[in-house]
């Protein structure tokens, strides 16, 4: 716990030190007024959360309806497609950095665009996707199929019994599988490199570009600020289930 949480600390303090260097000058908030300021970096992390924000609500969808298909299938049908579907998360992501740079190349001569956003967005998208479906299919063998059934039964129809009942019952799956994408569009570099284009910057690649010199303290202002924002994300999210436990422990 030490080896992992305290680079992170050390980079919290001397987000608030005056100096440039790693010698204590005296506490100071400039180095957040000057994050704020920086139009680079703000638009890099607008960019970045955008794409986050879409990858992972479309890759959810898509994954949800994917291992809900999965399910569907029998015997060895089912096996050889759920571990197609898991590749993409073993492979490197050089190799689907690199093939997905390809086939845009070629669809940008064939069709005559560059590459940029929407070419980033779908390349998040599907290396999100198997995430996802790794997330929903336990959620989906745990559960009891005659539920849909008895949905039926009681007078809902087919769209009202997957939305009120498997939907329900798939929803922590789908809601684990929502966060993993997000985190995952959020943290990724190498993908991102090699399908952004010549224009379109997110936060990981401006933060690249500045290794080519001295790497300014706003980053570590920039660092503090995400990792807060994920420790209240990842607060709220115990407070929520712990909330549900009770709920479901005073039902029961």
């Amino acid at each position: 716990m030490i080896f992992l949480y305290a680079p992170i600390a050390v980079l919290i303090f001397y987000s608030f030190n005056k100096g440039k260097s790693t010698v204590w000058k005296g506490f100071s908030l400039k180095w957040y007024e000057q994050l704020f300021k920086d139009d680079n970096i703000m638009n890099a992390l607008g960019n970045t959360i955008i794409i986050a924000v879409l990858a992972s609500f479309f890759a959810t969808i898509l994954g949800t309806a994917a291992a809900i298909g999965i399910n569907n299938f029998k015997g060895k049908k089912r096996v050889l497609i759920q571990n197609a579907s898991n590749i993409p998360i073993i492979s490197p992501d050089i190799v689907m950095g690199v093939s997905l740079m390809l086939l845009f190349t070629f669809l940008g001569v064939m069709f005559n665009f560059e590459m940029g956003f929407v070419t980033v967005l779908i390349s998040h998208i599907c290396f999100c996707v198997p995430f996802v479906v790794l997330n929903v299919m336990p959620r989906i063998r745990r559960m009891d199929s005659s539920i849909y059934d008895a949905a039926l039964d009681l007078g809902c129809n087919q769209w009202q019994a997957f939305y009120k009942v498997v939907i329900h019952e798939l929803m922590p799956g789908i809601f684990s599988g929502l966060l993993m994408s997000f985190t995952y569009s959020l943290d990724d570099f190498i993908i991102t490199y090699f399908t952004r284009g010549a224009k379109f910057q997110n936060l990981s690649i401006e933060i690249y570009s500045m290794t080519h010199r001295r790497i300014s303290p706003k980053i570590n202002a920039l660092s503090a600020l995400l990792f807060l924002a994920v420790l209240i994300i990842m607060i709220i999210i115990n407070l929520r289930e712990r909330h549900e436990e009770k709920v479901k422990a005073q039902k029961t």
